[in-house]
């Protein structure tokens, strides 16, 4: 007869794990002999190898009792739920090489293209940093609008004069918001933003919160951009007669 240490060591886990398998009723639990103690027989010995089998092949412990009653059913919802865990596993791991190379983490495959087709540009970093976070934002809160008007961005990327209007923004980054050449760039920009898939042109985009619209745009920490934003607002609301969001303007830029 052996102890529940003794019994531990033969099937390779804790005494605590012996403990656990009995309050779970995987394991009988045994006879005590006069001094209160459990003593496990060779039955016991075979009960728990089996259990601790199950468990390290990845089986819920509370599926092992229909396993052990060798239930068919069972193995195969067990065998297609260890599938699925590691397909997450695979994923996390995928994430996890992502984590030192921040524009692939959050943002969907259309957005991690755009950004690496900018990065050659040469944008300063503050400026290409507020164009990733601006896509996670806007993925995040608005993400079939984004996905919708990603691929017209990255076809821009190919237009010598949206480039133009980029450089400019990254120029302008530290200006002060009363320098009077952001009124250049605003023209070039809103003549631009009359062939660009605009966020108010998509169907859904009237649907999205007034709240949602707002943080798309607070996380822009440059008051020349914010103003050159706003300038530009002014100049479609102006050739449209009718008014519009300066979050567009926004958009437009990322």
């Amino acid at each position: 007869m052996l102890t529940i240490g003794q019994l531990a060591r033969h099937a390779g886990v804790s005494a605590k794990a012996v403990r656990v398998y009995h309050a779970k009723g995987l394991l009988p639990e045994p006879e005590r002999d006069a001094s209160g103690y459990r003593r496990y027989d060779a039955q016991a010995v075979i009960d728990l190898a089996r259990i601790v089998t199950l468990a390290q092949a990845g089986v819920p412990l509370a599926r092992i009792p229909q396993v052990l009653n060798a239930d068919e059913t069972a193995l195969e919802q067990i065998d297609a739920e260890l599938h699925d865990r590691i397909r997450q596993l695979q994923q996390r791991r995928v994430r996890l090489r992502d984590l030192d190379q921040p524009d692939r983490l959050c943002l969907p495959p259309e957005a991690i293209a755009f950004m690496e087709r900018l990065r050659p540009m040469g944008l300063s970093e503050r400026h290409e940093h507020a164009i990733r976070d601006g896509w996670i934002l806007a993925c995040a809160l608005a993400p079939d609008i984004s996905r919708a008007i990603l691929a017209s961005r990255i076809a821009l990327l190919d237009d010598p004069e949206y480039v133009a209007v980029l450089r400019a923004y990254d120029e302008a980054i530290e200006w002060s918001p009363d320098d009077p050449r952001l009124e250049e760039i605003a023209d070039t920009a809103a003549e631009l933003a009359k062939r660009m898939t605009l966020p108010s042109d998509l169907p859904n985009f009237r649907k999205v919160p007034h709240q949602v619209v707002e943080l798309l745009t607070q996380h822009l920490d440059s008051p020349a951009w914010q103003r050159i934003d706003q300038l530009v607002a002014q100049r479609i609301s102006e050739a449209k007669n009718a008014t519009s969001e300066p979050s567009e303007a926004a958009a437009r830029r990322a």
